[in-house]
């Protein structure tokens, strides 16, 4: 590839694989390189290399892997890529162990319900949509907070906590006996269980590289789906208990997952380490998981990557400041709205998929078994988008996707007759909710956008709030007088995929209309001239203009 030179600077972009420094006589945009990665040769060029801009990149001297700081580091291609697989076997499956915990209590809502939940507690549906829409307004509402606790303590001692505390709440269930405590344990899981997901995201990010980032989180979410078809097998074994001591099944579901939830938090207090260079502890060994070498390539290999990551140590709280920063940051704002609308056509058929079932016919067992193959096609087309997205370099156009598969499949959904034969709905259902899974693209997209440790934690944060919101609005879309096929709630879903669709590309051309802009300006710049900006400069994380958005 020629080359084309880019100054070195914090800002982060997975377009290409390049660190360049700013001495060389060429500019970002014209070349087509985009700053703020690690080469392939891994004795890479690197902002630390310029002793004249690389003292406004170093970490500060509280950060925790300052004393493995080291600009003049090299290492090989073979060496970080056997780190990386060590730090996914100790970190990344017990980080998916937790991530289904939360799954575990949060989805097993409905295999309650098709053991008569609703019946035995004298609820109808619309009780059930609105426990469902405290739950995460309670979710939502915890984001923040939760995330100014994760940054005070470390997320390594808030996650274990959190688990704790609402598996507690979780086995409470099985005392449910009116409206009232069934709204009030929703809400009580949605505050305990409110940033949990981006706090998991802080902590990953210690360890691994932006462009790591969301192959991993896609392994969140197929452990998600590991906990749909575990916990469908889980339910038709516990259901069966029904009639044991005078108790409902789903009774003896919530209490033997709650337990399940509660012992995955308390191995949890003992297993997270604090950072890549802080792993002494009772159950990782006294001389921790890494040597001295492996915590050198660590830390250096993420400064290099993203030097903001140095910018505060892991028990920093976070100013008001900082949160006023990433809710005023424009630039992300479309993401938000990404977060907000995009996911919430398929919820109300995953959160009545039981339901329906059971009024197409099937049995109680049966019901729970039947969700299992939407999951397994779940699982691997979330894989397999993620894994797209990746090669491609490309992230709205790809996400898209799955809102493009859930389209035809909704519009057959909203106009099937009431005696359309149940294989065909079910099997239509099954394809609906298999669709290829944006969400840890769209995660680690707003990750890589926000460029800053401050704004990366709270924009992490207000992305799951949208989120949470369009859950919010998801709940009031399938109603009593619409069962059981819910045919005016699917023609709204169907307004909503469009939409979504229609919202990628904008969302797309916002940020390449933002990078011509910047563009425009570094390169009218004389090589003197950008010196002097990133000297200089008082534009923070993305407005700098040799920070790249990518899109």
């Amino acid at each position: 590839m020629t080359e084309a030179t880019t100054p070195a600077s914090t800002s982060r972009s997975s377009l290409e694989d390049k660190r360049i420094d700013v001495s060389r006589k060429y500019v970002p945009y014209d070349g087509g390189e985009s700053p703020g990665n690690t080469s392939n040769t891994f004795n890479h060029e690197h902002v630390f290399d310029d002793p004249k801009l690389g003292k406004y990149f170093a970490p500060i001297s509280e950060y925790e892997g300052m004393h493995r700081f080291d600009p003049k580091a090299t290492w090989t291609e073979g060496e970080e890529r056997s780190l990386v697989r060590k730090v996914d076997k100790k970190v990344m499956v017990w980080c998916c162990v937790m991530f289904f915990a939360l799954q575990l209590d949060r989805g097993n809502i409905s295999a309650a319900l098709s053991d008569n939940l609703l019946n035995d507690l004298g609820l109808n549906t619309n009780d059930y949509n609105n426990g469902q829409m405290i739950f995460y307004l309670s979710f939502m509402c915890a984001e923040l907070p939760s995330q100014l606790v994760s940054k005070r303590l470390g997320p390594d001692v808030w996650l274990p906590i959190q688990l704790v505390l609402w598996s507690i709440v979780a086995m409470s269930q099985c005392s449910l006996n009116s409206r009232g405590s069934f709204f009030a344990t929703r809400c009580l899981l949605g505050l305990l269980e409110g940033g949990f997901i981006p706090d998991m995201i802080l902590f990953l990010s210690y360890f691994y590289k932006g462009n790591e980032l969301p192959v991993r989180l896609s392994f969140f979410w197929m452990s998600y789906t590991f906990t749909n078809i575990s916990g469908a097998l889980l339910g038709y074994g516990i259901l069966r208990m029904r009639g044991i001591h005078g108790w409902e099944g789903w009774r003896y579901l919530f209490l033997i997952e709650g337990a399940m939830t509660a012992a995955i938090g308390l191995f949890s207090f003992f297993w997270l380490p604090a950072s890549p260079t802080q792993t002494k502890g009772i159950l990782r060994g006294k001389n921790g998981w890494f040597t001295e070498r492996e915590e050198v390539i660590m830390v250096n290999r993420i400064l290099r990557d993203d030097p903001s990551k140095g910018g505060m140590h892991n028990r920093q709280a976070l100013h008001p400041s900082d949160f006023w920063a990433s809710i005023t940051d424009y630039d992300n704002w479309g993401l938000y709205l990404i977060g907000l609308c995009v996911y919430i056509p398929p919820a109300p058929p995953t959160a009545y998929m039981t339901l329906t079932l059971r009024n197409l016919g099937f049995s109680t067992f049966n019901s729970n078994l039947l969700t299992i193959p939407y999951s397994v096609l779940f699982m691997i087309n979330n894989f397999l988008i993620t894994q797209l997205s990746r090669v491609t370099k490309e992230r709205s156009i790809v996400a898209s996707l799955g809102n493009v598969w859930q389209l035809p499949l909704l519009i057959a959904l909203s106009v099937l007759p009431n005696d359309t034969n149940s294989w065909v709905r079910y099997a239509l259902l099954t394809l609906l909710l298999g669709y290829p899974y944006a969400h840890p693209i769209v995660v680690g997209w707003n990750s890589q956008n926000s460029n800053t440790v401050r704004t990366r934690t709270v924009s992490a944060a207000l992305y799951n709030i949208f989120v949470q919101a369009g859950n919010i609005i998801s709940t009031h879309i399938y109603n009593d007088d619409d069962k059981p096929f819910y045919h005016k709630g699917n023609k709204v879903l169907i307004a909503i995929t469009v939409w979504n669709i229609v919202l990628f590309h904008l969302v797309k051309l916002y940020y390449i209309q933002r990078n011509k802009w910047k563009a425009s300006r570094w390169n009218a710049m004389s090589t003197e001239e950008r010196a002097h900006y990133l000297e200089t400069t008082t534009d923070k994380g993305n407005k700098r203009l040799d920070f790249v958005f990518v899109h």
